[in-house]
């Protein structure tokens, strides 16, 4: 490989990064990590699962299929629910839900500290003005985007947590507690869920593209050169995730004994940049936490624009762009506990379909690509998903939650819809034998 190759699958892993390190990435690690006190590998371990290495197998996905958008790869299931399940899925880690939290989250940890003796309804608006300014420049810079992102943002991000992360390993704040109830028990699968609030593997799969046309123009163009050199890129920004989310999960740990337990990541990091940094703690939180959502929101609406402008191209990607970052600056004055609360029953759902078509991207050669496994294990993983979500939105359906509760392993701690999926898949593999003999 040419020295300029290997700047470039550096750069752009860094870019993978910082795209996936944003607002719920930065805030669910302490908050996990007070919660889950002596419990923390393992609970940590789970939130890894599904916040690392689950989004990076995403990006994988992509480049082994050799599709060229999520749509085409939601299609082997149908054409229509290819543009439904990509619709939804944008419109989720677009406009309706993460990015309007990147701007919540990076104004209530990072700016509002600075202005409690004024009207908060005006400083988030001038505050919102600002942000989604800045995102709407870049995003219409998006040929610039590795530059902006993978050499410029990133490293100041890095830098200021790595500040951070240095003095609570070599100054603790005080010990370890115990574990809260929550984490009591089934501390590993805690962690899997909470890990789903991150986003990430919804967003690899938007994410995923960009990386992929990033490795083509730096002239990896076989499907070969692109699958290794998206896997060096994916672990890359793997390695720096899980090294970031165990450190603020250890920041959250050991935070308990000197400023107690707090009721979200945000005030976590806030109070032990205090203790750390005294004065100094708000202005150096507000620069991880702005630089980190402002990252992210760069490539959400790069992402979701590019995307509605294929498939309505009679608007083009400068009109949705600004459609999106004004729809999400209105959305995001609805606060971030509104939003994270009306966030969970959607994610509850998409996540278990999301990654049912992951791993049968994987296993599509051994059974051919056969449409009937496609759509049966997704039939299968709805049905489950679709009374989880409905569940994690304060609607029980009693009868249904009784009967999965006692046919379907792990379904009280959200994974009852593995063995369904892997029985749709049988099912459908049948079906597809059947067929071909008829």
């Amino acid at each position: 490989m040419s020295s300029k190759k290997s700047i470039s699958t550096i750069t752009v892993g860094f870019m993978l990064f910082a795209l996936f390190f944003g607002a719920g990435n930065l805030i669910f690690p302490p908050l996990l990590g007070q919660a889950s006190g002596d419990h923390l590998l393992f609970a940590n371990l789970g939130f890894i699962f599904t916040g690392v290495g689950l989004p990076v197998l995403a990006v994988l996905a992509l480049a082994v299929s050799g599709k060229s958008n999520l749509q085409s790869l939601a299609s082997q299931v149908s054409p229509v629910y290819g543009l439904i399940f990509t619709i939804v899925l944008y419109l989720t880690i677009g406009p309706l839900f993460a990015l309007p939290r990147t701007n919540t989250v990076a104004y209530e940890i990072g700016i509002a500290p600075f202005f409690k003796n004024f009207s908060s309804n005006w400083t988030l608006l001038i505050f919102t003005v600002l942000f989604f300014g800045l995102t709407l420049y870049f995003s219409l810079q998006a040929k610039k985007l590795i530059d902006i992102i993978g050499k410029v943002l990133t490293p100041l991000l890095l830098i200021a947590i790595g500040i951070l992360i240095a003095a609570a390993i070599f100054r603790p704040i005080g010990a370890i507690q115990e574990p809260t109830d929550t984490y009591m028990i089934n501390s590993f699968f805690k962690g899997f869920q909470e890990g789903y609030l991150t986003m990430d593997v919804l967003a690899a799969f938007v994410f995923g593209i960009i990386i992929i046309n990033a490795m083509k123009d730096s002239g990896f163009t076989t499907r070969k050169q692109l699958v290794i050199s998206t896997m060096k890129v994916a672990l890359i920004a793997a390695g720096l995730l899980a090294i970031v989310y165990s450190s603020l999960a250890y920041l959250g740990a050991i935070s308990v004994e000197g400023i107690g337990y707090m009721e979200n990541g945000g005030a976590i990091l806030a109070a032990s940049s205090d203790y750390y940094f005294g004065s100094y703690g708000k202005l150096f939180l507000g620069i991880i936490v702005v630089a980190a959502c402002l990252t992210t929101s760069i490539g959400l609406v790069t992402s979701c624009s590019a995307y509605f402008q294929q498939i309505i191209p009679s608007i083009s990607y400068k009109v949705w762009a600004i459609i999106f970052t004004l729809f999400s600056a209105v959305i995001s004055n609805f606060g971030l506990a509104t939003i994270i609360e009306f966030s969970v029953p959607i994610l509850s759902i998409l996540y278990p379909m999301a990654m049912c078509l992951m791993i049968l991207t994987f296993l599509h050669s051994f059974f051919r690509g056969s449409k009937e496994v496609y759509q049966a294990s997704i039939l299968f993983t709805f049905i489950v998903a679709l009374f989880d979500g409905l569940r994690a939105g304060g609607i029980n359906v009693e009868i249904i939650d009784n009967l999965f509760e006692s046919i379907l392993p792990l379904y009280t701690v959200g994974l009852g819809w593995i063995i369904p999926a892997i029985a749709g898949g049988i099912i459908g593999y049948f079906l597809h034998l059947s067929r071909k003999a008829s």
